[in-house]
């Protein structure tokens, strides 16, 4: 049990981290133009998002595959501005609902990028035979999916103190938040080493 806990809180960390703000900003993008009753997506959302980020870990912790860091450390900016632009240019438009196959493979897409990222941390803290390796990875993944989980929360009880109490409209919310997402990573991609080369 005490196992569990070391992975599963390290998990949580990970994402419950303020220097792990490009994670939480990818989850807040997700939420934008979601409610309360949409919890069913959400929740997809999430587990979609933590069995990419694992398959990743799981990938790269048993040497199938290997990608710089600069090159993950500029997909994961990138995945998060694709999905503040989508929902930036999608405000209030109806029929925004049948794009959700793009967002899941999207979530998909960066919760793999997000696990090869963080692949060399978690090999540098878990020295175990290749067997030992399985279910810290899991537990990991629980403690991802649970972090997640309470920064959506937070951004849903925020979003609907906005739009209920302040009147901000779900377009005028969706648009100022796309943009302000927008405007945090962007300098995060120009500013990214790989450009240096």
């Amino acid at each position: 049990m005490s196992q569990f806990l070391i992975y599963f809180q390290l998990g949580l960390k990970h994402i419950l981290n303020i220097y792990s703000y490009d994670h939480i900003l990818f989850l807040i993008a997700l939420a934008i133009p979601l409610s309360f009753k949409d919890w069913k997506r959400i929740l997809l959302l999430v587990t979609t998002f933590t069995v990419g980020h694992t398959v990743a870990l799981l990938l790269s912790v048993y040497g199938v595959i290997a990608v710089k860091v600069a090159v993950v450390e500029l997909l994961i900016p990138v995945t998060i501005l694709i999905v503040a632009l989508f929902h930036l240019f999608t405000a209030g438009k109806s029929g925004k609902k049948e794009s959700i196959n793009l967002i899941f493979f999207i979530t998909l897409f960066f919760g793999i990028i997000h696990g090869l990222g963080f692949s060399n941390y978690f090999k540098s803290i878990h020295h175990g035979t290749i067997t030992s390796k399985l279910l810290p990875i899991l537990e990991f993944g629980l403690g991802i999916e649970a972090g997640q989980l309470a920064v959506i929360l937070v951004f849903l009880i925020i979003a609907y103190i906005v739009q209920t109490v302040f009147r901000f409209s779900k377009r005028d919310w969706t648009l100022v938040v796309s943009a302000f997402i927008i405007g945090v990573v962007l300098p995060m991609i120009i500013g990214n080493e790989i450009w240096l080369r």
